[in-house]
């Protein structure tokens, strides 16, 4: 039997591809539409406050600093700026008093030209601009408000992200789950466990960092350049359209960064999931490394994939300190240009220097989302790199095989299982290359029919087929003379029990592995179940009881303690079918013995369908196929083949 193990994730990402798996994630973003509303919400209202920063600045600097309303009517601003205060107010009078030869009266206003002001004492100064330095505290206070504001909003918009963000990865790793559960045995021989962890923990955390910190501050950065742009042509146009001359060199800067990151990212999620491959094969396979003396040739494999991985990573460093830098430089070029344009203006009296200072804070403002844009976009591209594989699992088409159209909502439950009769059965798992061919048989309820012949003969395969891990390409297989396809898997399994060559224990107590509900069971149940397993003298040897708690795989047992728990397993599920592939194998005959007991009793007036290599085990069975290549090469009770002296025959003879 052969499998493509290649990766299933490799493919070319392209932009319209980007387009089709940020429309993917919508149905995961809908539940949770109001908090990211109000997220967006609150990002405008930043947005908002950033704005009014640096034209506040501007206000003071033009208004109460060295202010416009200074330059005489239908002039502009220059040195013939004169400063004008009523003169009706006491201390005012004492100035002009004080310096007669300063001040000029007109219509009951105190004129004093800009450029006298230095000589006066600094008392007189701060009597005469009393109004300013109001105006100023109350710039002050407008300052201290709105940065306690943003703290404030900052800290409920992060708190309302990060809670969307984790419902979002929570809802993602539960469906990611529930879709790996559904997937059929092929899927899981293609792909390595590794890589399947990868995909329900990384990859999912690099998502969660998409929802909390791209989705709202790509809406801030995107508002704060739209509004820093229409801000600043509103201001002074001229001076803005000289401001976006280096935009062009920006953009282009921005597009090579884009394209160079994007493989990159790639590279980087099919290195960790290679690494996270390789390390679970190596612990899984630990004893056989140590074993066989593989520990060097692991390593060095271990060794190029972490160098690859760590070449990734520096390319995407080396990606990284081309491009921030090139925006820093173009920022400050854009800095020096306002700076001799508006300086320039300035000096001819065609701006006022409040314009020029906001220019240079809107400007720097304007850089800081288009670092912010970069950095979002690395976290866009590994984000996208992710769901890409995650979508991968989500869209395989190796699912479990559902019930067929026709099946009615009545004709869920099989009911108790009478008969099983495959019916011209043919399966492959490689087109072109068949491990099943026309095969036929019927099996009744209570009958024990026993699969014997060469490793590879197809016998395992059937028993994968009834239940229904896979689905016949040929013929059908009907439960009490309905086609299996139109049953659910649940129904069917529900009414099965599956013991193995090698079974699997999972982490946790003896109990929650015999017992998954321990509820449903009362104790003489339970004393029962084990005692019909040959179980009660493991479980009274243990440290706890059945309470005594085993790793993964059950490790720490033995093959037989393994073999009979998964017996008692069966046997508390109370099947009405049992199914033994190859139960008996690679144990000692002491173990065998009880094992068979247990086997014995456990088929005992149930329907039983036996794998076997050693046909010692079978003698008993009501019926034994002979398997062969694939086709049923004879088939009837052990004397009855024995005295046709064919396959089976001679089987016997070698094993004897």
């Amino acid at each position: 039997m052969q499998h493509d193990l290649g990766y299933f994730e490799e493919g070319q990402l392209d932009k319209a591809y980007d387009l089709r798996l940020l429309k993917r994630m919508l149905p995961f973003l809908a539940p949770h539409r109001l908090w990211l509303a109000l997220s967006v919400g609150i990002v405008v209202t930043l947005t908002l406050m950033d704005l009014a920063l640096p034209y506040l600045t501007k206000t003071a600097i033009d208004r109460y600093i060295v202010p416009t309303s200074a330059t005489p009517a239908n002039e502009k601003p220059g040195p013939n700026r004169v400063l004008r205060v009523s003169a009706a107010d006491p201390d005012v009078r004492a100035v002009v008093a004080d310096h007669p030869d300063r001040f000029r009266i007109e219509d009951g206003i105190a004129q004093i030209a800009w450029r006298d002001l230095p000589h006066l004492p600094p008392d007189a100064i701060r009597t005469l601009r009393q109004k300013d330095l109001d105006g100023l505290l109350w710039i002050t206070a407008a300052f201290v408000v709105l940065i306690a504001l943003d703290f404030g909003f900052n800290f409920v918009q992060r708190l309302v992200m990060e809670y969307t963000g984790h419902r979002i990865m929570h809802d993602l790793r539960l469906k990611l789950f529930d879709r790996i559960l559904e997937l059929s045995l092929t899927f899981f021989t293609r792909n390595p466990l590794g890589r399947l962890v990868t995909r329900v923990t990384n990859d999912v955390q690099n998502m969660h960092e998409l929802f909390t910190s791209v989705l709202s501050m790509l809406f801030k950065d995107l508002f704060l350049l739209a509004g820093i742009g229409a801000v600043l042509l509103v201001m002074d146009w001229r001076l803005a359209l000289a401001s976006f001359a280096v935009l062009p060199l920006v953009v282009i800067a921005s597009l090579w960064f884009s394209r160079r990151v994007r493989e990159v990212f790639r590279r980087q999620r099919v290195k960790i999931a290679e690494i996270n491959t390789q390390f679970a094969e190596t612990i899984g396979g630990i004893k056989i490394l140590q074993a066989f003396r593989r520990e060097d040739g692991n390593q060095k494999r271990f060794r190029r994939l972490n160098h690859e991985n760590y070449q990734a990573g520096m390319d995407h460093i080396h990606i990284l300190a081309v491009f921030m830098p090139l925006v820093e430089v173009l920022a400050v070029v854009t800095v020096a240009i306002i700076i001799w344009y508006g300086g320039w203006r300035i000096t001819t009296a065609d701006m006022t220097l409040g314009v020029l200072v906001a220019f240079i804070s809107y400007l720097r403002m304007f850089f800081r989302p288009i670092r912010d844009l970069s950095e979002k976009y690395n976290i866009l591209q590994n984000a996208l790199a992710s769901a890409e594989r995650i979508f991968l699992i989500m869209d395989s088409p190796e699912r479990l095989a559902r019930p067929a159209a026709r099946a009615l909502p009545d004709q869920a439950d099989v009911g108790r299982i009478e008969s099983i009769a495959f019916r011209r059965v043919g399966f492959s798992y490689v087109p072109g290359e068949p491990v099943l061919a026309d095969v036929s048989f019927d099996v009744r309820a209570g009958q024990t029919v026993a699969l014997v012949g060469a490793t590879g003969s197809g016998k395992t395969t059937l028993t994968m087929l009834l239940l229904r891990f896979y689905l016949p390409e040929q013929g059908r297989i009907l439960i009490n003379g309905r086609d299996m396809n139109d049953v659910p898997p649940a129904a069917l399994r529900a009414r099965m029990a599956l013991v193995t060559q090698e079974p699997f224990l999972f982490a946790g107590s003896v109990r929650a592995n015999i017992f998954p509900d321990p509820d449903q069971y009362s104790e003489s149940k339970i004393q029962s179940v084990l005692a019909a397993a040959n179980c009660r003298a493991i479980v009274d040897r243990l440290p706890h009881g059945l309470d005594t708690p085993i790793g993964e795989g059950g490790g720490a047992l033995s093959s037989g303690e393994r073999q009979l728990f998964s017996i008692a397993r069966a046997f508390a599920r109370e099947a009405e079918v049992i199914i033994l592939d190859e139960a008996t194998s690679y144990i000692d005959s002491n173990t065998e013995t009880r094992i068979q007991e247990a086997l014995n009793r456990l088929t005992a007036n149930r329907t039983a369908i036996v794998v076997a290599h050693r046909l010692s085990t079978v003698r008993q069975a009501d019926r034994i196929i002979v398997m062969d290549r694939g086709r049923i090469r004879e088939a009837g009770t052990h004397h009855q083949l024995l005295q046709e002296q064919g396959f089976y025959y001679r089987l016997h003879r070698c094993q004897a």
